[in-house]
């Protein structure tokens, strides 16, 4: 629909005020409005905007970042038809330009940004110049680099270092190990998706005919990558380029799918094309205001009041910014006292003072901001690397905004051990080919969880050894007497107990148990169903996903799951627990799906289901929030939730093991959300890998607080907790080097028993994997405070594949028999603990 009808106009136009949801032909019809129309337009997109700036904790507030620009490299091996920015070697050396800026020159920029209050340096160039010009590999290889963006981040960290200006990264198409790398040097990246329109890529004569990185596939896998990268990520849309209406509303509809679906895009720039001289598009017509305006209302509309939407102050005349703020800027991008944009040089930037008397007109205070947009500077990792976490603090306020009258100083950037050269390696796991899984691993294998000597440096900090710090005499003494409001210090104390110490934390863990559930050992004869494998997290400690291309990727159908689940339930289960890999291409309603999959083929069965990063990725892909997608998945037929996912609840350890998947605060907000609603939950900690004593204590305390919030509040709680000893035999974590082997016999007894002491009064069941510790293993937590021994599960797969040699399936004679060799009886329970 290329020209939308009044009527379609004016019927979108009523949708969009009533905040009803627009499909792409609405807000291509939208993307037309104009007269009195396009006025109503950008007043709901203003009115979406304010609500999200109050939300956000700054009613009246819009942000510019003081910038200078470095232009690293003007070469690049595209042919976009409406740059000017690219130059060839032979127009640099004519002008008396080298490849690249110098070091030298790189750093002169920088320092005199910081001297008249610049706090960015945003790093432009073109897309990897070395593969179509010699003279930029030349130049590489004379100064020692074996890439354009090896060079990049070498200069970003001497930015950082002796001017402390934050450097943002714009090197266009980057994969996934690329910006891996780059991460750790820029608290922010950068790449305009532009347009998805294949038609302008294919087409000879259209703006990206010929340019290999203006493949809308290719950018798109970028933001998805800085996405599982948890990289805050400014990217936008170029209008008037030559897309259609039409067109124009899928990209829009494609960058609210990347927000929705990672939360790591913290920009949106909607950017008009000017006709520029000596370009292949120097007789198009330059985009109109009102059709600028209309397409960053529709922008703001669709994306929502969370979304920041910028508008490049310079690209229209002063006056008219106005009218951008009116139609839902909330941001005007990077401005500089010092370069001019070298992407438009014809196009000088306003002075701060009158774009700050524009933005008073309309009501607006003009703040400054730093690169990486506030919401990201306050929540922190995983969002920024702990190497430049400090850089940002230095000048932020508490609210995530750039200090008042702050100038960058440079600090210092730690270098992983080995320097440069040791990042990035491909031949990382040369030695380790013969141990553990190799045939059914992931394909992606040597280079998808990252840089593992920056890992290695930040596990150091994490798994280093507790101190003991008061008299065991003492500790039992005050756990004899009040067990679940124990000290950290006597908790740590017991906790790292051994010998005779040990043997009286396992003997009151053990009384415990038998005042608080008596002397049965319980088990439910359920079946796991992981309905995939496919998943594009990268934990560091999982050897249980694959790629979607790889030979052992698997995804159950809607069928099979259910066949699963009849069987199951004709041998006597009473529960499936499905959990699967957070596979990108699940649809929206996934989760919904397979519970009421189960449901409908065996309406008994109690459905456990979905770790709190499969709630996280269903949200994403639902766009609902997570109280009303667990409310859905309820109504769907969820049962009870598996605190899965918890790993260690500490966020130092959660960067080194899962590179930040889930943070401890999303953990928590979604079984506390759970509780709430009604669906209880399990909960679980895998100890052993990268961690501490200090960590189990934490993590205990963590689930003590939301246990003694949800009962009190009256919700339903935790059934359960599951200690998880690391399987380490196939982790990747392992295998290269940075964890453990998992934990000990000593530290399995203890924190069995120091669970059942901690938790004391809150969660009654405490649960010993046969899985993970075979018979005698749990044997012996049985006599160490455990209760239950889980689940007969017919199949498991996730600790199977992760290299545990104890089985995937128990029968009920084989779990009596457990109990029988200590003299406990055995006794079948439902899910929720009740007698079967």
């Amino acid at each position: 629909m290329d020209q939308p009808t009044p009527q379609q106009v004016r019927r979108a136009l009523a949708r969009a005020e009533r905040g009803a949801a627009l499909d792409v032909v609405e807000a291509a019809a939208l993307l037309a409005a104009t007269g009195d129309e396009l006025d109503r337009l950008t007043a709901a997109a203003a009115r979406v905007r304010d609500a999200g700036l109050v939300a956000a904790g700054r009613p009246g507030v819009v942000t510019y970042s003081p910038k200078v620009f470095i232009p690293v490299t003007r070469l690049c091996r595209d042919r976009c038809h409406y740059c000017t920015f690219v130059e060839t070697p032979a127009q640099a050396a004519r002008d008396g330009r080298a490849p690249y800026l110098s070091p030298d020159e790189i750093l002169a920029i920088a320092s005199q940004g910081a001297e008249l209050g610049c706090l960015e340096a945003l790093f432009t160039l073109g897309d990897r110049p070395e593969e179509r010009w010699p003279e930029a590999r030349a130049w590489l290889d004379e100064q020692g680099y074996d890439s354009t963006l090896a060079y990049v981040r070498a200069m970003a960290v001497r930015v950082l270092e002796e001017t402390g200006l934050l450097p943002h990264l714009n090197p266009g198409v980057m994969s996934w190990e690329e910006m891996n790398r780059l991460k750790p040097v820029s608290p922010s990246m950068g790449m305009m998706l532009e347009t998805t329109s294949r038609r302008l890529y294919e087409t000879k004569g259209e703006a990206h005919f010929g340019s290999p990185d203006k493949d809308p596939e290719v950018r798109l896998r970028v933001l998805e990558d800085a996405g599982r990268l948890s990289i805050p990520f400014t990217t936008g849309l170029l209008v008037g380029i030559g897309e259609t209406l039409t067109e124009r509303a899928e990209t829009i509809f494609a960058l609210r799918a990347t927000l929705k679906a990672y939360g790591a895009v913290q920009e949106v720039i909607v950017q008009n094309f000017r006709a520029k001289p000596d370009t292949a598009m120097r007789h198009a017509d330059d985009l109109g205001l009102d059709e600028y305006r209309a397409a960053i209302a529709v922008t703001r509309i669709l994306l929502g009041p969370k979304a920041r939407v910028q508008a490049p102050p310079n690209l229209v005349d002063l006056a008219e910014c106005r009218a951008l703020l009116e139609a839902g800027v909330d941001d005007w991008g990077g401005v500089s006292p010092l370069t001019p944009d070298h992407v438009n040089p014809e196009r000088p930037w306003p002075s701060l003072d009158r774009l700050r008397d524009i933005s008073a007109q309309c009501g607006f205070e003009l703040t400054p901001r730093l690169t990486v947009h506030p919401e990201y500077v306050r929540a922190g990792e995983p969002w920024l690397d702990p190497r430049v976490s400090a850089h940002v603090a230095a000048l932020a306020t508490d609210e995530g905004l750039a200090r008042p009258g702050v100038r960058p100083t440079g600090l210092p950037w730690q270098e992983p051990d080995g320097g440069f050269a040791s990042v990035g390696r491909t031949d990382l796991f040369a030695a380790v080919d013969t141990e553990g899984r190799t045939d059914d691993r992931r394909s992606d294998f040597a280079n998808v969880y990252g840089d593992w000597d920056s890992v290695k440096d930040a596990a150091s900090a994490t798994g280093a050894p507790a101190v003991l710090h008061a008299e065991g005499r003492e500790a039992m003494a005050a756990a004899e007497a009040d067990p679940g409001n124990l000290s950290d210090e006597h908790a740590l104390t017991l906790m790292t107990a051994e010998g005779p110490l040990l043997e009286q934390v396992c003997r009151l863990a053990d009384d415990l148990r038998r005042e608080t559930v008596g002397d049965d050992v319980t088990y439910v004869v359920n079946r796991n169903i992981n309905f995939t494998n496919v998943c594009y997290v990268g934990c560091r400690f999982c050897a249980f996903a694959q790629r979607r291309t790889d030979a052992d990727a698997y995804s159950l159908s809607l069928d099979e799951v259910a066949d699963r689940a009849q069987e199951a339930w004709d041998l006597g289960a009473t529960e499936v627990c499905m959990q699967g890999g957070i596979d990108p291409e699940l649809p929206a309603t996934a989760y919904f799906d397979l519970a009421s999959a189960v449901k409908q083929r065996v309406p008994d069965m109690h459905v456990h289901a979905f770790s709190p990063m499969e709630v996280v990725n269903g949200t994403a892909r639902t766009g609902l929030s997570i109280e009303d997608f667990l409310i859905k998945a309820r109504e769907a037929g969820l049962g009870s939730l598996p605190g899965t996912a918890a790993e260690i609840l500490d966020d130092e350890v959660r960067w080194v093991l899962t590179k930040g998947k889930l943070p401890t605060r999303t953990w928590i907000e979604v079984v506390s959300t759970a509780h709430r609603v009604g669906i209880p939950t399990t909960s679980t900690m895998m100890y052993g890998h990268v961690d501490n004593p200090r960590h189990w204590v934490s993590h205990l305390r963590v689930l003590s607080r939301i246990q003694d919030e949800s009962l009190s509040s009256g919700a339903t709680g935790f059934t359960e907790f599951v200690p998880l000893p690391f399987v380490h035999t196939s982790a990747p974590i392992y295998l290269a080097g940075v964890a453990r082997p998992g934990p000990s016999l000593r530290d399995n007894l203890a924190v069995h028993a120091m669970a059942r002491i901690l938790l004391h009064g809150r969660i009654p069941n405490i649960q010993t994997s046969w899985v993970k510790l075979g018979v005698e293993g749990t044997r012996a937590m049985l006599q160490a405070g455990a209760n239950d021994v889980g689940g007969t599960l017919m199949e498991e797969t996730i600790s199977r594949m992760a290299g545990s040699e104890h089985g995937s399936a128990k029968t009920v004679a084989e779990l009596v028999e457990i109990g029988a060799g200590i003299g406990r009886p055995v006794v079948e329970r439902t899910t929720t603990y009740g007698r079967r």
